[in-house]
């Protein structure tokens, strides 16, 4: 099973997959937070789906509160904070853990893809970044340091449209 077909439910708790959600477009899928010292990459991330959205690119923001409790709220509360602080765009996921026993099964297969220092595993922390072709191969992963304006993240979408 791809990626694109695990599934998945929106924060509004609606069922889909990643195909089901983006269509066939290549993916940038990051573990978010709203009381994160990393949570103003929301900004970055906003800028990319705008900027590559139209050439069939999309951001997917998948809440998780494993990280020190920095995304305690509900699923209004998470959409509010992301369209009123940072005018979010993109699709958000509902609250997941994506880490340990209760990982969510698209995070099963997404730990399993290592970074450029050749090292999988686990997420490191808030806003860690996997790139998703459109064939639903996982292209690229990018820890939580490497911020949404990083050359490296232009570079690794380009290649994917």
């Amino acid at each position: 099973m791809s990626v694109r077909d695990i599934p998945v439910r929106t924060l509004a708790d609606v069922p889909t997959t990643l195909a089901g959600l983006a269509g066939d477009n290549a993916l940038l899928i990051v573990n978010v937070a709203s009381r994160c010292g990393l949570t103003p990459q929301y900004a970055g991330l906003v800028e990319l789906h705008r900027q590559y959205g139209p050439r069939g690119f999309s951001v997917v923001g998948v809440p998780c509160n494993q990280f020190m409790g920095q995304e305690p709220g509900s699923a209004e509360e998470i959409q509010e904070f992301c369209s009123a602080t940072y005018g979010v765009d993109f699709p958000l996921l509902e609250k997941a853990e994506v880490n340990g026993p209760g990982r969510h099964p698209l995070y099963e297969r997404l730990a399993d893809v290592p970074d450029a220092d050749g090292q999988a595993g686990d997420v490191q922390w808030n806003f860690e970044k996997f790139l998703v072709a459109r064939d639903g191969t996982v292209a690229a992963r990018f820890r939580p340091g490497t911020t949404p304006d990083d050359p490296a993240i232009a570079t690794a979408i380009e290649k994917l449209l």
